[in-house]
């Protein structure tokens, strides 16, 4: 006890006496200065007294995909923050191959009596089982928020970049340069964004099922080398990537090929995370715009924290085109073919 003691009053920032009073109940501290002891016994993991557990905690989760893509710890950054100007303690939550589920983090976050959940990602498939915690957080009316996770299922309020407006922008520059035969190196079956953008695609470019130029992977860079060898054996001149992540393995597939970017294939990203100015050769993507989401979903969620009504309508924000030296006018009649290996 004399060490949870001490661990919460540095944590707080108060003196042990005053995590006594609030701990057993006691008077004399003021409204702040509780929420700040709970929150410190929250964020420590200590147990709360039995009489306090029915009260959540100015805790906050953003469950994240990953945390490689440059992507999700900008857009960290920027709820995050925003969490904290408003009072709210933010507990990262980041997913890893083999390590702890969505599912095993929500129930941490349920333990901990957290005020709401904000979730980023996009892989939600409809009536997987493994979607169960998504009900449990419904049944307790706990708030939560989508980012990029249009799933209409779920109901929950929802924060996305308009996926369709990123590919008819990236199309249309493409088709402005001249190419004609344009593929998709995309995220799994399940992730909703990359549906959306194939969703889009067929609708823009005319495609029937026979005519998809698509290869899905997951989001790495050697997934993206493998997808996109695929697709340039097969002709195509330029390819609209669901990530920056997945358009720098393309680029790297279009060079162990003995082809050249923006000379023989001209390839989009999708997201303008850090550094993408730096790559060789600069890479055109279509920007998210991470601060604005970011900032609406910590919106979205306080409201529903404080007792007011959200509406279940998704919130679509437009995305932005920058060219930079991956893309080029379509080659010359007679390319270069791409060698084997």
């Amino acid at each position: 006890m004399t060490k949870r003691l001490t661990d919460v009053a540095r944590k707080a920032g108060v003196s042990e006496a005053t995590v006594s009073r609030v701990l057993n109940g006691r008077g004399g501290v003021s409204e702040a200065t509780r929420t700040a002891v709970l929150t410190a016994l929250d964020v420590l993991g200590y147990e709360r007294p039995t009489k306090l557990r029915g009260e959540r905690a100015r805790l906050v989760g953003l469950v994240l995909p990953e945390l490689q893509n440059p992507i999700f710890p900008a857009l960290a950054e920027v709820v995050t923050g925003s969490l904290a100007q408003r009072g709210f303690t933010p507990a990262l939550c980041a997913r890893t191959i083999g390590g702890v589920s969505e599912s095993d983090y929500v129930d941490m976050l349920l333990e901990h009596q957290v005020s709401g959940v904000i979730f980023a990602g996009g892989s939600y498939a409809l009536g997987d089982a493994s979607h169960e915690h998504y009900r449990r957080l419904t049944d307790r009316k706990l708030p939560v928020v989508l980012v990029n996770a249009g799933v209409d299922e779920l109901t929950f309020p929802r924060v996305s970049t308009d996926d369709a407006v990123a590919v008819e922008q990236a199309y249309g520059h493409l088709r402005s340069l001249g190419h004609e035969r344009i593929g998709m190196v995309l995220g799994p079956e399940d992730h909703v964004p990359s549906r959306r953008k194939l969703a889009a695609m067929a609708r823009i470019a005319g495609w029937t099922d026979a005519d998809q130029e698509v290869e899905r992977t997951s989001f790495s860079m050697e997934g993206a080398r493998v997808a996109a060898t695929k697709l340039v054996r097969r002709g195509v001149t330029g390819v609209i990537c669901a990530s920056d992540v997945l358009a720098l393995g393309t680029v790297r597939a279009v060079r162990r090929l003995g082809c050249s970017v923006p000379g023989d294939v001209s390839v989009v990203g999708f997201d303008d995370s850090a550094f993408m100015t730096c790559t060789d050769p600069p890479l055109t993507t279509v920007r998210q715009p991470i601060e604005m989401m970011g900032q609406a979903a910590v919106d979205l969620l306080v409201t529903q924290i404080e007792g007011g009504g959200v509406l279940a309508d998704e919130l679509l924000f437009e995305p932005e085109l920058v060219v930079r030296g991956s893309t080029a006018p379509v080659p010359a009649a007679d390319p270069v073919r791409p060698r084997g290996g």
